[in-house]
């Protein structure tokens, strides 16, 4: 299992307190929750499943660690009908055929000093069986991951969109990091990628997935630590609108809609923000961008005729800080 295989433990990933300066480094604020996960599964081997909103840098965490890393970054992105031949590996049938063409061509030389036909079909056994070898298997991102001779990182994205027969599919890769082709053999990594797999909770995983898996839930970041974040993220946004900013989306959040704004949406808004030259907010600038924040018109009707009174909570509570 796991166990026998090797280990080499980057730097950044040491220790907890390591790998916080490691992502804050690409500028991926963590929590201590967050390190502590990606800290265990490296040094656990084990794939990690992030489930929560969308939005809430689950992807995001992937692709941070990566560039940290310096490790190629392998994307599988699910959706229903994902299969073998899109996930691990495809033969290349056109390749396939064009050296079927020449075999036959050939074939007369190859046999041309065989008496009989058991002769001939002697001589063709002793020659290598190449149609179904490696020169002619086209890699797909899991099979990709296993082959990355410096370590990388998998990311299994939105996994909760594929069916339930691609989970069966996966488990033996994310238990013994190796994938088994039939006529080939089975092929172990020799680095075990980093593997993380995110979940927006569209239907319930199977038990023997998330039994290999560590489980980590993110969520909406409090107002402290989505300070943080769009501090690392939009860096040239002034302290006074950075507090007013995060103070709405807070406030946002906890009413009475269906798509509250996400950390993704919050940074879009920064910038935004930054692009119109604002230093301050205005119930007139919120209601110009607010489209950025929400996505959907029924949200935007909801809190409308509120706005103003919003806003200048949001003004009144940055103050206050």
């Amino acid at each position: 299992m796991n166990a026998a295989l090797p280990s080499t433990t980057p730097a950044g990933l040491e220790s907890i307190d390591a790998v916080i300066a490691l992502l804050a480094d690409v500028g991926y604020i963590a929590t201590r929750q967050i390190a502590t996960a990606v800290y265990l599964a490296h040094h656990l081997r084990k794939p990690v499943l992030i489930e929560g909103p969308a939005g809430v840098g689950k992807t995001d965490l992937a692709v941070s660690i990566a560039r940290a890393l310096n490790h190629e970054l392998l994307r599988l992105q699910c959706y229903e009908g994902l299969d073998d031949s899109k996930a691990l590996y495809e033969w290349k049938y056109g390749k396939q055929l064009l050296y079927t063409q020449i075999l036959k061509e050939k074939i007369g030389l190859l046999v041309d000093d065989a008496d009989t036909l058991t002769g001939a079909f002697d001589k063709l056994a002793g020659f290598q069986d190449l149609f179904f070898s490696r020169d002619f298997l086209e890699p797909r991102p899991l099979l990709q991951a296993m082959e990355q001779p410096g370590g990388s990182v998998l990311l299994i994205d939105e996994i909760d969109k594929s069916e339930e027969a691609f989970e069966a599919l996966l488990l033996e890769v994310l238990a013994d990091y190796q994938v088994t082709i039939p006529e080939i053999g089975t092929i172990r990594a020799q680095v075990p990628p980093l593997v993380v797999l995110t979940s927006n909770n569209t239907r319930e995983l199977g038990d023997a997935l998330k039994r290999r898996c560590l489980h980590l839930h993110i969520g909406f970041p409090d107002a402290a630590l989505e300070q943080r974040v769009l501090r690392a993220r939009v860096p040239r946004i002034e302290e006074q609108l950075l507090a007013q900013l995060v103070a709405f989306v807070q406030a946002l959040r906890a009413d009475n809609i269906r798509k509250p704004p996400s950390i993704a949406e919050s940074v879009d808004w920064a910038r935004t923000l930054l692009l119109m030259h604002a230093n301050v907010l205005d119930e007139s600038l919120v209601r110009d961008t607010l489209g950025v924040l929400l996505k959907r018109e029924t949200d935007i009707r909801e809190v409308d005729s509120r706005l103003g009174a919003m806003t200048q909570a949001a003004l009144a509570g940055a103050a206050a800080r």
